[in-house]
């Protein structure tokens, strides 16, 4: 019997944008040294460059890291007040996708009604306090029981220590007793699976090509809209 039902974030609770994360580097490296364009320039490459690597290092040891780890990899100093003006610009230039499913809390609702409780699991280096800042603001903050976020982990998707670090946190020790909801087949679909959950794709975000993995799994079932869920996880 199915007791715990757990969800990515980024392209799953919230719907795919694809973004220019250079620009939010660009954005946070105007501030930390306005008036000086060179250095500006420098910081911001440098800083996509540090952020691009870490992702695509996922692919190779599943390692979670922080937005402080991309700032040191980019020997950026981030101990002055330069540094929480910038990356509050850095913050808002995200903001625009971090807006959750307007789906998803009806489809939360029905899944609480039935009993089952409620968790994501997220690949992210921003602070699990900016996450639930974003999903207090959209009223479904409350909806769930567990929230795990990679920032806080040693290793993040597809590793086996995330998706138990998750069924952690919503109380329920037995993989085969829940369902894995997101939208990449390698991180999602293929880690869930191998700890034995069954796994949902929602199969709409442009993931970038250098943090694709080729990975021969097949979901349980795919959703096209969240909607779709409730049925799905009552078949089962």
């Amino acid at each position: 019997m199915i007791r715990a039902v757990i969800f990515d974030w980024g392209g799953t609770l919230t719907p795919w944008r694809t973004m220019d994360f250079r620009a939010g580097w660009r954005a946070y490296a105007s501030l930390r040294h306005a008036g000086d364009d060179d250095r500006a320039a420098a910081l911001a490459e440098a800083l996509a460059t540090a952020d691009s690597a870490r992702w695509t290092a996922i692919r190779d040891g599943a390692r979670a890291f922080t937005i402080a780890d991309v700032l040191a990899d980019a020997a950026a100093d981030h101990r002055d007040d330069e540094h929480a003006h910038a990356l509050a610009a850095y913050r808002d230039h995200w903001v625009q996708a971090t807006h959750t499913d307007p789906e998803a809390a009806p489809m939360l609702r029905a899944l609480k009604e039935r009993g089952l409780r409620l968790g994501i699991l997220s690949s992210t280096m921003w602070p699990g306090d900016w996450h639930d800042e974003w999903l207090r603001r959209d009223g479904v903050l409350d909806l769930f029981d567990g929230r795990t976020w990679s920032s806080d982990l040693p290793f993040t998707k597809p590793h086996p220590q995330a998706f138990r670090a998750a069924m952690d946190s919503v109380g329920v020790d037995d993989p085969a007793a829940c369902v894995f909801v997101g939208d990449r087949p390698y991180d999602d679909i293929s880690g869930a699976k191998g700890v034995g959950m069954r796994a949902v794709l929602v199969p709409h975000s442009e993931i970038p090509a250098e943090q694709q993995v080729p990975v021969d799994v097949t979901p349980d079932a795919v959703v096209q809209r969240l909607s779709e869920l409730p049925d799905v996880v009552r078949g089962w």
